[in-house]
């Protein structure tokens, strides 16, 4: 049994260079060993929403005029003040922005219709609207506010978690105590419990989706690579995800269920004990064949309970894997976690960021903040539509109330 021991910081430099490397693939076709070779020879069949390079100046005085859809919808491109730039993805920025009238802070998410229709990326972002909706009723779940489009772009108005990626925090501080581990771990699990609950399974479960707020609470991100409509005894078969996150029957091209959630957080749990995934290389065929058939091998420095937790959602074979929320809320390594009391916020978080006030960016990727922001953004004139049904505002839409199911 042999294992990479890379240390955090050349996982974390690696990590970087890998994120071209990621998210999504449609063609189903080949069996799985061709899928592997396919992986290995060309990165570019992974297209990871925070890769880098995209929305540039060249695209920026594109079609502006502004679409609405036949809606109460008031909120525009112009009612933001775009201030600067905090992530980056396959079809646009994520930018800190300040509405003009209510002075609110948000983040906003632009992204460009050209690159999503050409790419044929529709539903997926229908999708991740779809989500936002429904899932307005977690603490642990980023809320949407608006959305509105121009001709040539497309607007989510998020909520803004000053704390910024857990995954920059881990890269300066390389582990986490396991308390602090615990933490993050116990309220992502109350996150996908939920999801799960709307039949809506995540798939893209990665450090980068998991922000912090400016009181230490996490807020998963990023839905567009959710699968909806799979209840409890539900499958689906569409191969997509992060590389380091893949379970291996989702690797094997096999029908998957909700339980390749839990394998992720799992691979999230052992980066944040042990600085690296379980599974790491940085030869990518072998990453990937080791999470196909290498045993997996755990260092010291973990308790007992933490050892047995990772045994249990990092089980290759899904139906021995740990199943539902309320397996892991009876772990003995969530005895601590009153989960009661986590999701109403009265669990203090391990670590709150240090902040000065709203636009202080201390705890965001300089790769991130020093970017130009995009000019044109607040432009917005005339009439049309493009994407029917996106436009949504809280303040003229009912909210939604669909509740997680109790099976």
């Amino acid at each position: 049994m042999v294992k990479n021991l890379r240390s955090p910081v050349a996982y974390a430099k690696m990590k970087g260079l890998m994120s071209y490397f990621s998210a999504l693939i449609k063609e189903r076709k080949a069996l799985a060993s061709d899928l592997m070779l396919k992986l290995v020879a060309s990165p570019k069949m992974y297209r990871r929403f925070d890769s880098h390079g995209f929305l540039g100046p060249e695209e920026d005085g594109a079609d502006t005029l502004c679409f609405r859809d036949a809606s109460p919808e008031k909120v525009t491109a112009a009612d933001f003040d775009y201030l600067k730039v905090i992530g980056t993805g396959s079809f646009g920025k994520v930018l800190l922005a300040r509405h003009k009238e209510s002075e609110k802070y948000y983040a906003v998410k632009v992204l460009q219709k050209h690159t999503i229709l050409q790419r044929k990326e529709q539903r997926h972002i229908m999708c991740e609207r779809s989500v936002l909706l429904r899932a307005l009723h977690h603490p642990f779940l980023v809320r949407l506010h608006y959305c509105f489009q121009t001709g040539g772009k497309l607007y989510f108005v998020l909520d803004y978690a000053s704390g910024g990626e857990l995954f920059y925090h881990l890269q300066r501080e390389h582990v986490f105590s396991e308390p602090r581990a615990r933490f993050y771990a116990a309220e992502i699990a109350s996150a996908l419990g939920y999801l799960h609950g709307l039949d809506i399974i995540y798939r893209d479960l990665k450090l980068e989706n998991v922000l912090l707020d400016r009181h230490g609470h996490i807020l998963l991100t990023d839905f567009g690579l959710c699968k909806e409509g799979i209840d409890v005894e539900g499958r689906t078969g569409t191969f997509c995800g992060t590389p380091e996150y893949l379970s291996p029957e989702v690797l094997e091209q096999r029908e998957y269920d909700r339980t390749t959630d839990w394998w992720a957080l799992g691979v999230v749990l052992h980066e944040m004990l042990y600085g690296q995934p379980p599974f790491f290389s940085e030869s990518r065929s072998r990453m990937l064949q080791n999470i196909l058939h290498q045993p997996l091998f755990l260092g010291p420095g973990i308790s007992k309970p933490a050892r047995d937790l990772l045994h249990r959602l990092l089980e290759k074979d899904p139906e021995k894997r740990l199943q539902n929320l309320a397996e892991l809320e009876s772990h003995p390594f969530f005895s601590s976690i009153n989960w009661t009391e986590l999701v109403e916020k009265k669990v203090r978080p391990p670590f709150k960021p240090s902040l000065s006030g709203p636009v202080d960016l201390v705890h965001f990727d300089p790769e991130f903040t020093q970017l130009p922001v995009p000019p044109s953004l607040g432009v917005c004139e005339g009439s049309g539509l493009a994407f029917p049904g996106f436009s949504y505002t809280s303040e003229n839409y009912p909210a939604v109330t669909s509740q997680p199911s109790q099976r």
